[in-house]
């Protein structure tokens, strides 16, 4: 689920002469959910970047090693 989905959630009133829940607070309880979901998802965003990088910098590094271990072999 998306932060705008929770946003953008609404419920049924309820029927006349019943007790319900007070839209207000339900409303603010999805904000407050809503923005907790951004702060994951953006926090996913940031880890998915920083694997990316570590897996980048370790293919160059095998890399090299590789040139290194190839090179090595010849002499």
């Amino acid at each position: 689920m998306r932060p705008w989905q929770v946003r953008e959630r609404r419920f049924r009133p309820s029927r006349f002469g019943r007790r319900g829940l007070d839209p207000q607070e339900v409303h603010e309880f999805l904000d407050r959910v809503a923005d907790d979901l951004a702060a994951v998802y953006d926090a996913l965003g940031t880890s998915r970047q920083e694997t990316a990088r570590i897996k980048d910098a370790l293919r160059g590094w095998q890399s090299e090693q590789a040139q290194r271990a190839n090179a090595g072999a010849r002499y």
